[in-house]
């Protein structure tokens, strides 16, 4: 589609959209910039003019106007970040690339435990099993964050936190999302997409619950792209609940307990040919996990205990079938003390134990002690300084530790900030790799990671925040397969440059941008982009009605060819979506609707594999 088209119909559109405004408007609340408070990065509250790290928070309210999506289309939004396989078939594999590193380079985390499934290749958690439905906010800190967070926390952490209870005594919500699944090619416009959600929650002097169940299933696309394509259809169901009592304004325990499962049929490499084809293969996967929260505070501090079981389930049936079991226990506890305004302590221990089943049942443990220091000056002058003691109980002791230095002076309404950081990471072979199904390797040695970043941040109250960050990361013993999984003889070295805006002092009109540039310096690393940039107008006509119009533009970058076992260079390409909703019945109802790929264009993010053209989704929302 040519270029000049898509941005003379992005103007039209938002034009339209502008038009479409026929009520009065209202006065515009703005967001006070410069006290918005980041977590991940330093696990204390602080102002984000107080922070050296590269910290995005999603918050409620961005959630809220992104229904009908899934978490990973909503993350990879962001700059550093390209989530491969949201645009392709709904049970897509995806590939998280942050900052040019892989799934085994982030980590997730759900309600302060860290997750993920130790009998897969790359260790990490399938961001296909969770709902965006049941999740109140998402804070990604890139870079290297292994002191506070451990093992894998090399390029990103992802740090999910539930949805809370309601504080009335009961409250219940119901969504439901109808749309299309098609290509390009096949714009049939049939109802083959469906989201639904329902939840109740509440408090009770000292009792909050909160119960959830929702599901999704989604129909039409073949994950192959051939002529005569068969449809592989995804279906994924959640159920959470959550219970807290505080015994006291200074004692409180919270336990949850959830159960997730999704099945998606694929598409393989069937012998002989081992090319991509229609093949009636399938992918089923089922989580459970059950956890409880405690706090107990205490003058300047807090001792906190999140603890978590895990037990992981999922089979290939394919040629080359597979089943794997997997079980983790995470005991994450850790003292918190703040001597005074300028000077935050966190003292911790972090426990894990995986097992997994291969020929045998194999297992490994951790027990990280760590500690992690802030300092905040009343003259601009901000550190935050972290070690951790690695305990692998398979390949002895590693220390990690980091430096994170910032500065920040007042600029007439805001301040004007500078920051860097120099990082270590430690990320230890997974079971998989070191006696999984296809070519293991028990002799590999962990890789490690060094991180320097280096940025600046300006942000007003007036209404506009611009900030630029330089990464840099040095890998050794990168874990790669050939015939067998092996270590890397050679040193990769990522760097690239993540620049991101936003702008508010227009009344009700919200402008965010950002764009990233990733470069390996050697080698190459397949399906990341060189450039890739985000714009998104986001509108308030009244307190009523909201409207966005979002442009994605990912660069040229190369993937494997199976059919040659080449690689070979993908075309850049452009995607337009936009988004409107109403709310009516004193704000309890909600109607929304939303078109993806607007101009339909025809792209290929993974060989060999379908991807979606136009779509269209209706959504209702009633909140009781």
């Amino acid at each position: 589609m040519n270029k000049k088209t898509n941005v003379f119909g992005v103007l039209c559109l938002g034009m339209s959209l502008f038009g479409f405004a026929q009520e009065e408007q209202v006065k515009s609340k703005k967001v006070e910039q410069l006290d918005e408070v980041v977590i991940t990065d330093s696990r204390f509250a602080l102002k984000r003019e107080n922070s050296g790290k590269a910290v995005i928070k999603i918050s409620k309210k961005e959630i809220e106007n992104n229904q009908g999506k899934t978490i990973a289309e909503l993350i990879n939004t962001k700059s550093g970040i390209e989530i491969n396989g949201t645009r392709s078939v709904e049970g897509q594999n995806l590939g998280n690339f942050i900052r040019g590193g892989n799934n085994r380079q982030v980590l997730v985390i759900i309600d302060g435990v860290q997750v993920n499934d130790p009998s897969i290749v790359a260790n990490d958690f399938d961001l296909r099993l969770l709902d965006l439905n049941t999740v109140e906010s998402i804070e990604i800190i890139k870079g290297a964050a292994s002191t506070l967070y451990g093992n894998a926390a090399a390029a990103a952490v992802i740090n999910i936190t539930s949805k809370k209870a309601s504080q009335n005594s009961i409250s219940a919500s119901f969504l439901t999302v109808v749309g299309t699944n098609q290509t390009q090619d096949d714009l049939n416009y049939n109802g083959s997409s469906f989201t639904n959600n329902v939840s109740v929650s509440g408090s009770s002097n000292k009792f909050t619950y909160l119960a959830s169940f929702g599901n999704r299933f989604a129909d039409g696309l073949s994950a192959a792209k051939s002529d005569n394509p068969e449809k592989d259809p995804f279906s994924r169901f959640n159920t959470n609940l959550k219970v807290g009592y505080e015994f006291s304004d200074s004692f409180g325990i919270s336990t949850y307990a959830s159960y997730d499962k999704f099945k998606t049929d694929i598409d393989g490499f069937p012998p002989p040919t081992f090319t991509i084809a229609d093949t009636e293969d399938e992918f089923i996967s089922e989580q459970k996990r059950i956890g409880l929260s405690s706090k107990f505070k205490y003058e300047n501090g807090s001792l906190e205990i999140n603890a978590a079981y895990t037990k992981i389930d999922r089979e290939t049936i394919s040629a080359f079938s597979s089943t794997n079991e997997a079980d983790s226990y995470v005991i994450d506890a850790f003292n918190k003390y703040t001597f005074d305004e300028t000077f935050y302590t966190i003292v911790g221990l972090n426990y894990g134990s995986y097992k997994s089943l291969f020929a045998n049942d194999e297992s490994f443990t951790n027990t990280d002690p760590y500690l992690n220091v802030v300092y905040v000056s009343d003259f601009g002058l901000n550190f935050n300084l972290g070690g951790r003691l690695n305990n692998h109980s398979e390949y002895g002791s590693n220390f990690v530790y980091s430096l994170n230095p910032s500065y920040s002076i007042p600029v007439n309404v805001g301040y004007a900030k500078l920051f860097g950081s120099y990082a270590t990471s430690f990320i230890a072979p997974n079971l998989s790799q070191l006696f999984g199904f296809f070519g293991p390797n028990p002799e590999l040695e962990p890789e490690e990671n060094i991180t320097i970043e280096g940025g600046a941040e300006f942000n007003s109250k007036k209404g506009f925040r611009i900030n630029g960050t330089y990464f840099n990361r040095k890998e050794e013993n990168t874990i790669v397969f050939t015939s067998a999984y092996e270590n890397s003889s050679n040193e990769a070295t990522v760097q690239g440059l993540e620049l991101e805006t936003q702008i508010d002092f227009i009344k009700n009109f919200l402008i965010t941008a950002n764009y990233t540039f990733t470069e390996l310096k050697d080698g190459i690393r397949l399906r990341v982009p060189k450039h890739k940039a985000n714009v998104s107008l986001g509108y308030d006509f009244s307190k009523t009605t909201y409207a966005s119009l979002n442009y994605q533009y990912v660069d040229t970058r190369e993937d494997l060819d199976f059919s040659t076992f080449q690689n070979k260079e993908l075309s850049s390409f452009s995607l337009v979506d936009a988004y409107i909703s109403k709310k009516i019945k004193n704000d309890k109802v909600k109607i929304f609707a939303s078109v993806t790929n607007i101009f339909n264009e025809d792209y290929i993010e993974i060989i060999g594999f379908t991807t979606k053209g136009r779509n269209v989704n209706l959504g209702l929302n009633i909140n009781f």
